[in-house]
């Protein structure tokens, strides 16, 4: 466990925030369709992960307020992107799911951002790789923490 009153641990994680919100707003500009905001991508990344969600369920998950996703949805929905149909349990809610269209550009997406990650890993060492290898999972737990 970090000790963030040690001057190396709170240095670590002062580095770890830095470097992952720059490496972050680059791959945020390494978009497919710019037509779509973050957070729009965000959505059809979290529809692809977990499959059909309710509005509500997207909001808590992507930690915005209902009605704003409600008005997420309603633009995603008439840029063909995801379609809402009935509840099967509750036909007060909607379901919302992501369209075959909504899947190629997601995936075209993946490549862009793959292929532009690639290219910044082909500067690293031998070490640098495998430490990074190492750290995906890390970084995979701390992003669902």
């Amino acid at each position: 466990m970090p000790d963030l009153t040690h001057g190396d641990d709170e240095a670590a994680v002062n580095a770890l925030r830095s470097a992952v919100m720059r490496l972050s707003r680059r791959l945020k500009h390494q978009r497919v369709d710019e037509s779509l905001s973050p957070t729009e991508m965000s959505v059809l990344g979290t529809l692809a992960r977990c499959g059909t969600a309710t509005p509500g369920e997207l909001a808590r998950k992507e930690h915005v307020q209902p009605p704003s996703m409600t008005r997420i949805v309603a633009l995603l929905e008439s840029k063909g992107l995801v379609k809402l149909e009935p509840h099967p349990e509750d036909r007060r809610q909607k379901v919302v799911t992501q369209t075959e269209r909504a899947e190629a550009m997601l995936e075209e997406s993946r490549r862009k951002r793959n292929a532009f990650l690639a290219s910044l890993v082909e500067g690293l060492d031998e070490d640098e790789w495998e430490a990074l290898r190492a750290a995906a999972p890390v970084l995979e737990k701390l992003a669902h923490l």
